[in-house]
This record gives C-alpha cells, structure tokens and sequence, in this order.
C-alpha cells in the first residue's frame, strides 16, 4: 500500500469519524446522507488500512462497533440478551470464493470436501428482533448498537406479516430476527399522501420503513403499510433443527415470513449463480434489496467458526455494484495534501448516479491519468464504489484529437518544485512547511490523538486559527497562550472553552518524544518508526545529530540508523532530507525552544522474553497472529515479521516452512504454541 504510516493514521482518524456520523444518521437518525455503496467504500477503505497497518486500529474503528449507539428517544431502550452482530461484506466473486476457502480452513476442510451454504436476498431494511414466549409475542426491539436497542413493542403489533402468536410446537423461548421494511408500491403512496398533507418526504423506503417503525405513538405506525421478513434467530431455548435451512423452514411453518428467494447451495457455482439470477431480477423485485447473504448450513460448523469483532465468520453479505453513469470531465485541478503529494481532481458536470448528485472524481496519480487518457472536455463513465470519492472507469472520447493533460512540475499552492521520488508514481510538493496547503494539514497531524493529543483544537480551530494568522508552525500552538484574549473575543469561544484549550496546551509542553516526532510528520517515519528510533536514541538532539552526520556522508551515522531492526534506508534518506532543509531546522529549533522534551524511557518489563525479537510462523491454532504479536510487546518483546541474525525467538505453529528452517540454520531458540502460551500465562 503506498501511504506512509502518518498519512494512514491521519485517515483511520478521519474514516473513523465519518463513518461514524454516517452511522448515526442512518441507525439513530434514520437520515443517511450518503448511499450504501459510498458507505461500504469507507468501511473497505478503513478494512484496507488496518489490515495494512494493524498496531494503528483505533479505539473507535468502526469494525469494534454494530450500528450505532441508541440517541435520545421517548422509546424505552431494550438490552439484547445477544447481541445482534453485523456482517462483512464482498464485492466480487473472488471474494465469496475466499470467504468458502476461509470457511474450509478455519474448520481445517479439504478443498474438495463439500460446503452448503445457504443463500438469501439482503432486504434494505431496518434489523428488529421479536421474542416469544409460549409462541406468544412479548418484545419487539431494533437493533441499536447490536447491544442495546428500542423497545417497538405496540410498533410491530400493526405490522400484518409479524404473528402475535406462532402456529404450532415452538420452544419455550424463542427470538426471531428479521427486516423490517416498505414495499416499493407502498412507499411510492405513502410519500403522495406525505406530500398531499404537508408532511416530509422520505429519501428511500428504508428511511420510510425506520421513521415509521421507530414512532413515539403507535398509531402512527399502523398507518404506514410496514413488511417483515425473518432470516434467523438469537436465544432460543432449544433449536428446532440442525442446519439453518431446517430451522428458517420450521420459521416458515410456525407462520413467519422468509424470503422466498432463500436456497440452499452446495457448490460454490450454485452461490455464485443465485446472486447472478437476483441481481437480474433485482429491478423487478416489489422490494428494495442491496446484495446476497450467504450463510454456513451447518449449526454446529457456524458454532466452531464463531465470530469476529462484530461479525461471524460463518456468514458474508455479497454487495451489488455502484451503478455507473455518463458525463463530461469539466476540468482537472491539482490539490496538494499533508505530505505534499499532488492529487489530481476531476470536476464534472453534475450527474445523477444512484440518487446522488456527482460532481468530483478522483484521478489519483500522474500515471493514472496516463492510462485513462484523459483531458478536460472527455467523456467519461464514473461509478461510486471502491473509492471515496468516485472514480472514472472509462474514456469515451479518448480518441479524439485534443492535446494530452500537462501535470504540473510546480506546486499549484506555493511553486515550489514537484517531483517524484524514484520507484514512485505520486507527485509531491518539495516546499514542505513553507506550503500552505502543507502547513494547516501538519499542523491537524501534529495535535491528532495518535501525535501530542491535543483536546480541543481541532480541525476547524486550525483552520481559523490559520486564516487569522495565529498559527503557522507547531511552535506557533504553544504561543497560543499569548492570545487568550483574542480567543475570547472569537465568536462561540468562551470562557470555560479557552481555559480547556489552553490547560489542554500547557499539559504537553513535555511530550512524550516519540510521539512528538511521529507529530512532524517526517516522510517514512510513523508512529512505530518513531518509537524505535528513540528507543535507539533516547533524546531528538541525539537523534539529529546523527541523521544530520548521516546526510552528510558518514557511512557510520547512517548504518547505525538503518542498523536498528524495522529502519531501512528509506527512514534514513528522510531524516537526512529533513534536517537538510534549513526551514525544517527553524521549526525543529522554534518548537523545541517552547517545549521540555525528557528523554525516552522504555517501560522495562520483567518477563523471559522482555528485550528480545520474536518471530511467528506458521499456523496458530488458538490465537491470531496479531494476538501474539501484541502478546510480544506487552512482556516487553519486539514482534517482527522476518527471521534474521537478530531474532532471538521463533514460535512455530502448524505448518512452519522456510522461516522455521532460517531459524534452525542460524542457531534461534525455536519453541511451539503452547510453550509460548505458558510463557504469556506465567506473565500475567
């Protein structure tokens, strides 16, 4: 992946905020914003960082949480007493195919041995969970933040397809989960009569089926013409059947509505096939669906395979594509980001794709500019999936006699010159904290959780404080202290606000100094970077000193950088760059004047293994490899990924190859999985 470790922490960030409003718009409010495949590019956009970079998941990433958390409501909130988990999504048929190879592995299936899965359209509703007792309806709940839900008990009571009373032998306990959701023929009615009356209309029959469910007053409800499809359980005191296609058939007897697209499959082609015969009936449907559920048939495999995070793994949603439209590529401006690259954006004459109006589209780079062709005055096909922003997928006048887009060699914001490093394809703005478009984007870097951690300035305080001339490098935020009076004459900064802020300042004017210099945003160096070299070097004049020797060509200097386990030479050519530039060097000495950086301590831990590198392979059977690698750190232990003279242990699991063998020639303590674990549980 071709971002740095900094530029990846600052999106995680800013992913994990937006995808957090738009959960809550959609979940709580019931008032998306965006569509589904714009919000699922978000989440595969953040699914591809943390995979990237694991050690950067953030407290808040949206794969730790289910919905979203219940807003204030007259309706009386319900606990699950399982919680309603969501589903991982894929694409493309790859992906369902990765997703039967996983499931084989997990439960250690040959690849020929047979797995049925079952197979469901995907409702674009509103998740709800009923329990009966006696076969009789008692608590009707949403699914909130998969924990905690509404109680729509009298809500569902006027829903047609939902029995009071199911038919039949039925456990003593017995929970249904399903969608609530609006046909689209009554939702085309309901919105004439809402606009007949005077009232809202709503933006899509999910929005409808959500604002209507989730009524105060129940009468409300009963006049909105509500559907529920049932699709499987939570508690149940027995289980009546083995498979899930036996139990969501005995749903069925008992009188609950499933889809009657459900089947089962048996091949991976079978499953492939049905999504393929849906979506081509999907505009026919006389509800709105956005994919294909595909689930293990096997109770007692989906119990093995358990869950993930807020998933299972026994389960996948295959998404529909984005649709895709026709316009013309108005014109292409270059905007410059944090670290300088230069990202080309097209503007395009509004179209309407999937009920959202497209405006922008991103080019990415240079070379994909190149490989489309294309210019100002092109006529393009954009979609709004796998990306942000959309993207362009074809040229349709690339034939046509007009000169080829110039990309700049100057930077657009502050004419410095643009190039790109060897084996690169972005183009990047040398200017560095000279460029404006650099500094306030730095500046947001520096104060972010991940750097020093400043409450209270955020991203729209830089901003203002930028434009007002108050803010022009990291130093510049220590000074603040100096304006408490222009602060409190700023409109919406009082009292209490301004003493937060600056209190928030004062408490890191001794920072931490591996995350201060994560905070500089130096190119190559992250926040594990940073760490080790000030393990490596314990203060940043100590480490100055020696990039600086470095870059001047002392050999010495620069192997005993890139000598440190995890720094290559590329961590090496940028700090020698950075300390090169004379306007670095005045913000690295403005901003240490202001601060009292103490030298960098590494916690000492007392464990057998505290100090030493250690490699996994193989397969672990009752961990993750991530959980052993954050096992590692917490005795005090650096996890690295390859086995060289520097590894002191290797834990092999199941299956260890060439690794296992590297460690054996150069003489690595070797141990297995369960010796490792007695060391983690003698630790604890």
């Amino acid at each position: 992946m071709s971002i740095s470790e900094a530029d990846a922490a600052n999106e995680l960030m800013r992913l994990a905020r937006q995808i957090a409003r738009h959960n809550k718009l959609y979940h709580a409010q019931d008032d998306p914003e965006i569509t589904d495949q714009e919000y699922d590019a978000l989440v595969r956009r953040n699914n591809e960082l943390e995979a990237a970079f694991p050690h950067l998941i953030r407290d808040d990433s949206p794969n730790k949480a289910v919905g979203h958390e219940v807003a204030a409501s007259p309706l009386a909130k319900v606990t699950h007493a399982q919680r309603m988990m969501s589903l991982d999504n894929a694409f493309a048929d790859e992906e369902v195919a990765e997703f039967v190879a996983r499931v084989k592995r997990f439960l250690s299936l040959g690849e020929d041995e047979p797995v049925a899965f079952t197979a469901e359209d995907k409702i674009d509703g509103l998740s709800c969970s009923l329990r009966y007792e006696q076969g009789k309806l008692v608590l009707a709940a949403t699914r909130g933040d998969g924990q905690v839900g509404e109680n729509v008990t009298p809500n569902v009571a006027h829903i047609a397809d939902i029995p009071q009373k199911l038919a039949g032998d039925v456990p003593e306990v017995f929970e249904v989960r399903g969608e609530v959701y609006m046909a689209k023929q009554d939702f085309a009615a309901l919105n004439v009569a809402q606009e007949e009356a005077g009232g809202k209309l709503f933006a899509n029959p999910r929005n409808a089926a959500a604002g209507s469910l989730r009524q105060k007053d129940a009468s409300v409800t009963a006049k909105r013409p509500l559907r529920f499809l049932a699709f499987g359980w939570g508690v149940a005191s027995q289980i009546p059947g083995t498979t899930q296609s036996a139990v969501i058939a005995q749903m069925a007897a008992w009188g609950l509505p499933t889809s009657p697209d459900f089947k089962l499959c048996e091949t991976l082609e079978d499953m492939l096939a049905h999504y393929r015969a849906i979506a081509q009936r999907r505009p026919d449907l006389g509800y709105d669906i956005d994919g294909v559920v595909y689930k293990v048939d096997r109770l007692d495999w989906q119990q093995r395979l358990g869950y993930v995070a807020k998933a299972p793994r026994w389960a996948i949603a295959r998404k529909f594509p984005a649709e895709q439209a026709q316009t013309t590529l108005e014109s292409i401006d270059i905007q410059v980001g944090r670290t300088g690259k230069m990202t080309p954006v097209g503007r395009l004459s509004p179209v309407l794709v999937g009920g959202v109006t497209v405006t922008n589209v991103t080019l990415h780079n240079r070379d994909e500019i190149a490989r489309l062709g294309v210019r100002p005055g092109d006529r393009v096909v954009i979609q709004r999936a796998g990306d942000v922003i959309p993207q362009v997928v074809e040229n349709l006048t690339r034939d046509d006699a007009r000169a080829p887009f110039n990309f700049p060699d100057i930077c657009p914001e502050c004419s410095s010159e643009a190039v790109a490093e060897e084996g690169e394809v972005d183009v990047r703005c040398t200017g560095g904290l000279i460029c404006p478009a650099q500094r306030t984007e730095r500046l947001k870097h520096f104060v972010s959780r991940a750097a020093l951690d400043i409450d209270g300035l955020g991203e729209k305080s830089i901003d203002q404080f930028f434009a007002l001339g108050w803010l022009e490098s990291p130093a510049d935020i220590f000074r603040l202290r100096n304006r408490r009076e222009d602060l409190l004459a700023l409109e919406g900064w009082k009292e209490k606000s301004v003493e937060n802020l600056l209190a928030s300042i004062e408490a890191k004017r001794s920072p931490d100094a591996a995350r201060l210099l994560f905070g500089l945003g130096i190119r190559h160096v992250g926040a594990v970077t940073a760490r080790d070299l000030m393990k490596a070097f314990a203060t940043l004049p100590a480490l100055r000193d020696i990039a600086e020797k470095a870059c001047a060509g002392d050999e010495g200097a620069a192997t005993t950088i890139s000598d440190i386990d995890g720094i290559g030479p590329a961590v090496v050519t940028a700090l020698g760059d950075f300390f090169h530039e004379v306007h670095n060097v005045t913000v690295w000495e403005d901003l240490l004047s202001e601060l009292d950086v103490p030298a960098y301590e590494v916690e000492q831990v007392d464990s057998p293994v505290a100090g030493k590198t250690i490699v996994f392979t193989g397969k672990l059977e009752t961990m993750s490899r991530d959980e052993a690698k954050s096992q590692a750190e917490r005795l005090g232990a650096r996890a690295s990924g390859s086995v060289s003279a520097k590894t002191d242990l290797l834990v092999a699991g199941p299956g260890a190859g060439s690794k296992l063998k590297k460690a054996e020639a150069l003489g690595v303590e070797v141990m297995t999985e369960a010796q490792w674990a007695a060391i983690v549980a003698q630790a604890s």
